[in-house]
């Protein structure tokens, strides 16, 4: 069944609806590139508007490549999941009993969150460690060792708490921390894990972490933000995302084809369908909210699953409705939040809309 629906969704053909959709979140959003995906019935399609890098000539293509941000977080829950199932992890494995062994300093209050608290962001750890962490951490994927890192992380995010326990704070630090206990539990990095068990088996091959592209080549969108220069691109390279430790928390890229597939697979899940991949009872558990936030995904009033992504130059957010059995995404290569995020959000109110 998911090598039928890949060789689907690897068609990707542009549709009506969605292209429109991609020119109208151009022009009412103002960024320099935009992409709007749907997947339903007929599989999945892909519009995209605008070019890569602002003010150059390099339209934006239907395979490139997106920052997802924390919609990561969507896809690490899903990692948790499939290691639950197969015996390696208990939902209930808490920070102490996991990382009490390791040179730490874990606040008391912190020790009894586990797995499932992490994921939804009610273990009262911090929104994040401070900012000479962050300096320290900085830099390309290929200078860091990101599990090493993660372990720095720790370091500077359990010696105390960012709120009480069970409260909801959202919160990077969590996602790094339940990625560091994978790593404990397993003996393999996060990274290794996610190529394993969901990059690999979803077929999502485009799949990366940080900032995409070869820098001065105009080969992917860039991500932009407002500068001391003005509104510009930021070339791959430190300056262009969070440090690689946050892998877990917001540092994946992929196409939109292969965001489709793992929409695909969340939106069979939710409607109750053996998928062959997390058992419905698994994905049942990732989907139910407390309060309004679930396992990596928000829970809308109407019942649909959101999340959206932001590493402060891009946006892209992600929607299912079960119900109706359709998916989709939009996004823009423009972290300007408050002017964007109104666009985007209004692009997958429109592509996912009831026919009349």
């Amino acid at each position: 069944m998911l090598t039928l629906i890949a060789a689907a969704l690897a068609l990707a053909l542009a549709w009506p609806g969605v292209d429109e959709a991609a020119e109208a979140l151009l022009d009412d959003s103002g960024a320099p590139g935009a992409v709007v995906a749907l997947l339903d019935d007929d599989g999945g399609h892909i519009g995209v508007a605008g070019t890569r890098i602002h003010r150059r000539d390099a339209p934006v293509e239907a395979d490139d490549l997106w920052h997802m941000g924390s919609n990561t977080k969507a896809m690490t829950a899903t990692l948790v999941a499939r290691l639950v199932e197969q015996g390696v992890v208990r939902w209930e494995m808490t920070v102490g009993e996991v990382l009490g062994s390791l040179d730490l300093d874990i606040h008391d209050d912190l020790a009894g969150a586990d797995f499932a608290a992490l994921l939804m962001h009610r273990s009262g750890l911090a929104a994040n460690a401070g900012p000479i962490t962050a300096i320290r951490l900085g830099g390309t994927d290929s200078s860091r060792d990101a599990a090493a890192d993660r372990l720095i992380y720790a370091r500077a995010v359990l010696g105390s708490t960012g709120g009480p326990a069970g409260e909801f704070l959202y919160s990077n630090a969590g996602y790094v921390i339940a990625a560091l206990m994978l790593e404990q539990l397993t003996g393999e990095t996060y990274e290794t894990l996610m190529e394993r068990e969901v990059f690999g088996p979803l077929r999502m091959g485009s799949a990366g972490w940080g900032p995409p592209g070869i820098r001065d080549a105009a080969d992917q969108p860039r991500g932009h933000r407002p500068g001391l220069f003005g509104f510009s691109a930021i070339e791959p390279g430190a300056s262009a995302d969070n440090p690689p430790a946050l892998n877990p928390a917001g540092r994946a890229h992929m196409t939109m084809a292969d965001l489709l597939r793992f929409l695909d697979i969340h939106r069979r899940g939710a409607a109750g369908e053996e998928t062959g991949y997390l058992s419905v009872e698994s994905f049942e558990r990732l989907h139910r909210p407390e309060g309004n936030y679930a396992m990596g995904w928000g829970v809308r009033e109407d019942g649909t699953l959101s999340h959206s992504g932001s590493n402060t130059m891009w946006l892209v957010t992600m929607r299912i409705d079960a119900s109706r059995g359709v998916a989709a995404a939009a996004g823009v290569n423009d972290g300007r939040l408050d002017t964007v995020a109104g666009p985007v959000g209004a692009a997958l109110n429109t592509v996912m809309a009831e026919p009349d």
